[in-house]
């Protein structure tokens, strides 16, 4: 009986968390010979092997008592690891990874390729963006969940893995065999130039190689002629903190502080200053930020506004202030809260969060509602604000949904993976019949029609009303769509930063701008 299983795993936890006991038939009180700590669960969980209604495995009584304990710390960064989200943590902080190099989508009809990494077994074999892998090792990929999917794909290096493709406008599936190896993923995404000498180039995660990729992107701008800088940090969830002061370091002065970090132990308790000379002191650097952009680039973000050598633009950021050591245990491994870290002015941005249900899953972060904020200094004298993440210098509100968008999505309901196939299967359409020729295509009134006919024939009932009600937000993801299966994933990227508010208010303040200082000049008034 699975309820009463867990009725009696949550009682178990919450004696562990409170060491409360249950005084009736006999039990003895504490403080007169009962047992204690460690005692005390052994006692509660012999009652509970012996006189329990139903039989109950040690195993899950231990594993759910773990995950009581955890959850009452209510910090949603100290957790339990099983060995899969342990292997998937030590992929993101080593950017490294045994397979194809395969980036995919994956829906009940099964996986199609959206891009393959540069220089993968993938790429080299001939795979292509818009490919819908039918077989992996003659198993239908139909109905593969992402976890599943991504575990037929990876193995060990040197071994193989047998695929059959479909691709628009050929005929006859195509076989591949690709022989697995291990994949490095560069942290560094996109670098390119936008225009009058700024250059960009966005960090995903802060993984082993992230401030030495980093510098190799930034050296390659400055080669072709970048003067200034736009660096991306939005959905960039952090990772190590080394690397996050390592990148910092690029950008500071020696002897400036990058980070300071608070613990229980002198081990946990520490300055972090920068070691090297700036590499390109006179470059402006514009860092944008959002509400994904926690951790190791709060770190930057914070170091680089306080001490005035970016300007932060976009929205706060997510507010984690704390560290986090991971420790290999027994079928996994227990990553634990050892500090919290502040700016080099003091700030903690530490976001208070609710309590969470499962201790493995985060939780977005709330508005502000406790002000006043502590106020504290940059260098230059500038107002910053500390708890609640990093408050941009120049704020750009995300786009907002409209009435219209919030009707469109209502309508969709549960069929969101049918628009989805409606939207692939008339990309790919599109890439078949080569009627898209110019990345720069603009989604025109047929193209919707088409759109909207292929979502009827998928069983999406839907006025056309509310369809055309949601224009912009619709036009937006058929032209990403478009974009990525036709052209590649740059392609849609590109085309996503040509309605990027944020970075297009990043590109007027670097405009004839040619120094920090002049950048400085043009941040808003201190205070907040």
């Amino acid at each position: 009986m699975k309820s009463r299983s867990i009725a009696a795993a949550a009682f178990l936890s919450g004696v562990l968390i409170t060491g409360g006991w249950l005084m009736d038939h006999g039990a003895r009180a504490p403080g007169r010979g009962g047992a204690a700590g460690g005692h005390l669960f052994d006692e509660v969980l012999q009652h509970l092997r012996r006189d329990y209604v139903d039989a109950l495995a040690d195993s899950t009584l231990y594993r759910h008592a773990i995950d009581g304990a955890l959850r009452e710390l209510h910090d949603p960064h100290t957790v339990f690891l099983d060995t899969r989200r342990l292997s998937r943590l030590d992929e993101s902080t080593t950017g490294r990874y045994a397979g194809v190099g395969i980036q995919m989508d994956v829906r009940d009809s099964g996986v199609t390729v959206i891009g393959t990494l540069p220089g993968s077994p993938a790429e080299r074999a001939g795979l292509a963006t818009g490919d819908r892998i039918a077989t992996i090792d003659g198993r239908t990929t139909r109905g593969l969940t992402t976890d599943e999917a991504l575990k037929t794909l990876r193995g060990a290096p040197g071994s193989t893995v047998h695929l059959l493709v479909e691709r628009a406008g050929v005929t006859d599936r195509m076989a591949f065999t690709l022989v697995r190896r291990t994949i490095e993923v560069n942290p560094v995404q996109h670098p390119f130039i936008v225009r009058d000498g700024i250059g960009y180039v966005s960090l995903s995660v802060f993984s082993e190689r992230a401030a030495a990729d980093l510098t190799l992107a930034i050296d390659s701008l400055r080669g072709a002629g970048a003067r200034s800088l736009i660096l991306d940090l939005r959905g960039d969830p952090g990772g190590l903190l080394g690397q996050g002061i390592d990148v910092a370091d690029l950008f500071l002065d020696p002897s400036q502080t990058i980070v300071s970090t608070r613990g229980r132990s002198a081990e946990e308790t520490r300055v972090f200053a920068d070691q090297a000379p700036q590499r390109w002191a006179t470059m402006p650097v514009v860092v944008l930020a959002g509400s994904a952009t926690a951790s190791a680039s709060e770190i930057v973000a914070g170091a680089l506004q306080d001490h005035d050598r970016a300007l932060v633009v976009g929205t706060a950021t997510y507010g984690k202030g704390s560290a986090q050591r991971v420790f290999r245990i027994e079928t996994g491994g227990l990553k634990v809260t050892t500090a919290l870290w502040y700016t080099p002015s003091g700030r903690s941005i530490n976001r208070p969060r609710a309590p969470v249900a499962d201790p493995g899953d985060d939780v977005r972060p709330k508005a502000d509602s406790t002000p006043p904020r502590p106020k504290f200094r940059t260098d230059a004298g500038r107002t910053v604000l500390g708890g609640g993440g990093i408050v941009p210098d120049v704020e750009v509100a995300n786009r907002v949904f409209t009435a219209g968008d919030k009707a469109f999505q209502r309508a969709l309901g549960a069929k969101v993976p049918s628009f989805r196939d409606a939207l692939v299967e008339y990309a790919l359409s599109l890439k078949a019949s080569h009627t898209i020729t110019d990345p720069a295509f603009a989604v025109s009134p047929a193209m919707r029609d088409e759109l909207f006919r292929r979502m009827q024939a998928r069983g999406i009932t839907m006025a056309r009303a509310v369809f055309d009600s949601s224009t912009v937000l619709v036009n937006s993801t058929l032209g990403g769509q478009v974009s990525r299966y036709v052209f590649g994933p740059t392609a849609e990227f590109e085309r996503a930063l040509r309605d990027d508010a944020a970075f297009g208010r990043a590109v007027e303040l670097l405009r004839d701008v040619h120094s920090p200082r002049d950048l400085l000049a043009r941040a808003p008034a201190a205070g907040h």
